[in-house]
Parts: C-alpha cells; sequence; structure tokens
C-alpha cells in the first residue's frame, strides 16, 4: 500500500505519518520540512556551517536529494518501510534529474520495477520536465504526489 501526502512543512504531520502509518509499504511526502539538525565547526569558520536534513525514522529507508543552500531545496521525499528492504531500492538521478522528481527503482524476481513521487510547483516545472524528457521508463508501477492542477472552472 502506498500513502501520499503534501505535508507543507510540518515535521509534526511527518513523524505522525512514520510513526502511525507502519502497515503502508511506501509514503510519498511533498513540501518536507529542511531542518538544521546541527551545525558543524571547522577552521575556517568557528561558528559553523549548518547541516541540514530531513526527519529518519528507524522503520523507513529514506529517499531524498541533496540539499543545496545556493538553490531551492527538494520538495519530493519517499520512505520505504524498513521490511521490503530486501528489494533494494536505489534512487535514480541518472535517469530523472529534477529537484522534484524522486525515481526510485527497486528489483522483484529479477525484474526491475519503477516508483515516482512528484511535486508541482505553480509553474509545472516538475511535469514540463517529465513532458520534455526522453526517458522510457518500462515497469512504471506508479506515479504519484502533489500536481498542482487546478481546474479553472
Amino acid at each position: 500500500m502506498i500513502f501520499s501526502q503534501n505535508i507543507q512543512k510540518n515535521n509534526f504531520i511527518i513523524n505522525t505519518i512514520l510513526e502511525v502509518n507502519f502497515n503502508f509499504d511506501v509514503i510519498f511526502i511533498q513540501e518536507p520540512s529542511w531542518t538544521t539538525i546541527r551545525f558543524i565547526f571547522n577552521s575556517e569558520n568557528c561558528k559553523g556551517v549548518p547541516l541540514v536534513g530531513i526527519l529518519n525514522h528507524p522503520n523507513w529507508l529514506t529517499f531524498a536529494r541533496e540539499f543545496n543552500l545556493a538553490n531551492d531545496s527538494s520538495r519530493v521525499i519517499t520512505y520505504i518501510n524498513i521490511r521490503l528492504s530486501f528489494l533494494c531500492f536505489s534512487l535514480c538521478k541518472d535517469i530523472i534529474n529534477h529537484k522534484d522528481i524522486l525515481l526510485i527503482s527497486f528489483f522483484n524476481n529479477n525484474v526491475c520495477f519503477w516508483i515516482m513521487n512528484i511535486y508541482s510547483d505553480s509553474s509545472h516545472s516538475a511535469l514540463k520536465y517529465l513532458k520534455d524528457s526522453e526517458a522510457n521508463i518500462q515497469n512504471l508501477l506508479i506515479m504519484a504526489g502533489n500536481f498542482n492542477i487546478r481546474d479553472s472552472i
């Protein structure tokens, strides 16, 4: 079973989802909260540089792109239930390389399958990227997320 939710940068919601929904296999989160975990001190900066990350949980494998201070951070993360770790999940940035799309592969009976978590902003940049990309992804089981497509009527 797959659960998908836009949490609007609320760590309380994501923590509750991870604690309560252990029966789910996959959790797609849109708009996670990137927070400072701690400061890393070095010889060049005595005040330290922030180590920024997302909420992890021992019962879930966490998949996210790296945080980047120079531009907007990713607005999607995916959690895979730890009981499915034998399926060898892998983040595939070499096939789909967009900050708001997570393409994750896994193997079952020597066949590669894919799941995709998407956040499309008001300018639909992720959807335009998918439309313009020529990636041919066979065995895509699910593409879910927050598409932000509103009916004008």
